[in-house]
C-alpha cells in the first residue's frame, strides 16, 4: 500500500529530493512551499514521471492561521497522513552575536522552531485517529554544537533536537516514530540564502570538501521512513567524509 507523504519546503533541496525519491516510490506526495510556482512545476513533472497523485499546499510555515487552515482543508482522502517531513527551514546571516540583525534571527526562530510546530500540532490529529505515523524533522550537526557566528541558527536546530525528544516521549501511546535527521554540509540553496544572495560566499563554503546532496540526504531520511513498523530511528547524523562534526571540516 502506497503511503502519503507531506513535506514542507518542497521547492528546492533537500525537500524537492525527497519528493522525488518518495514519488519514485510510488507514493502519494503533499508539497508545501512558498513558491507556488516551483510548486506547480514540480507537480507536473512528478505526475508525468511516476504517475502518482499530488496534492498543493501552498502555505508559509511561519503564518499560524494559514497552516491551520489550509492543513483542517486538506480534503478526506488526503488527511491519512503517513509521513511528515518538516524540511521547511533556513539559515540568513553569518555574523557575531553583537553584529547580528534581529529580523534575520526571527526569520530563523519562526520558521526552524514555530514552522515546525504549526505544522506538526496541525498534522497530528490524523495520525493520532488511525493511531499510527512518522514525523521527521530536519535538524542539523548545527544543533550538536554551536559554532562562532552560528548563534541562533544553531539554538534554533538545538530547539528541534529537543522538540523531537519531547515529540518521542509525549507520542508513544500513540505509536508515532519520530525522527531526527541532522545534516552536516549540504550544497543546495542553504548557503546563497544563509549569505544574502553572495554566489561567491555561498561556493567558498564547500571548497577543498565534497558536500553532502540534497539526494544523499533524501535517501538516508527514506530509508528511515521504510523501515518495520516496530523499528524508529530516533537521531540520525550524516556529514560528508571531510566533516567530523558541526565545527570541524578537512579540506584540501
Amino acid at each position: 500500500m502506497k503511503r502519503t507523504v507531506f513535506i514542507t519546503g518542497a521547492t528546492s533541496g533537500i525537500g524537492k529530493a525527497c519528493a522525488q525519491t518518495f514519488a519514485a516510490n510510488g507514493d502519494r506526495i503533499i508539497l508545501n512551499g512558498r513558491r507556488k510556482e516551483r510548486l506547480v512545476e514540480l507537480k507536473e513533472i512528478l505526475e508525468e514521471e511516476y504517475n502518482i497523485e499530488i496534492l498543493l499546499a501552498p502555505f508559509d510555515v511561519q503564518q499560524k492561521e494559514e497552516v491551520f487552515k489550509t492543513i483542517n482543508s486538506f480534503p478526506k482522502e488526503w488527511q491519512s497522513i503517513d509521513i511528515l517531513i518538516n524540511n521547511a527551514g533556513l539559515a540568513i546571516g553569518r555574523d557575531l552575536f553583537d553584529q547580528a540583525d534581529i529580523t534575520d534571527w526571527e526569520t530563523m526562530l519562526q520558521t526552524n522552531v514555530n514552522g515546525l510546530i504549526y505544522v506538526s500540532k496541525a498534522v497530528l490529529p490524523f495520525m493520532i485517529k488511525k493511531n499510527s505515523g512518522h514525523i521527521i524533522n530536519l535538524g542539523s550537526t548545527a544543533g550538536n554544537e554551536v559554532y562562532e557566528r552560528g548563534n541562533i541558527y544553531c539554538a534554533s536546530k538545538s530547539a528541534v533536537d529537543a522538540i523531537s525528544q519531547s515529540m518521542r516521549i509525549d507520542l508513544l501511546p500513540h505509536q508515532i516514530k519520530v525522527t531526527n535527521v541532522k545534516p552536516g554540509a549540504v550544497e543546495t540553496e542553504f548557503s546563497l540564502v544563509r549569505f544574502k544572495g553572495n554566489e561567491e560566499k555561498a561556493l567558498n563554503t564547500y571548497e577543498g570538501f565534497t558536500p553532502l546532496t540534497a539526494e544523499d540526504i533524501a535517501g538516508a531520511i527514506f530509508y528511515c521512513a521504510s523501515l518495520p513498523p516496530n523499528v524508529c530511528i530516533n537521531d540520525l547524523t550524516i556529514t560528508c567524509t571531510a566533516q567530523a562534526n558541526g565545527i570541524y571540516f578537512y579540506k584540501r
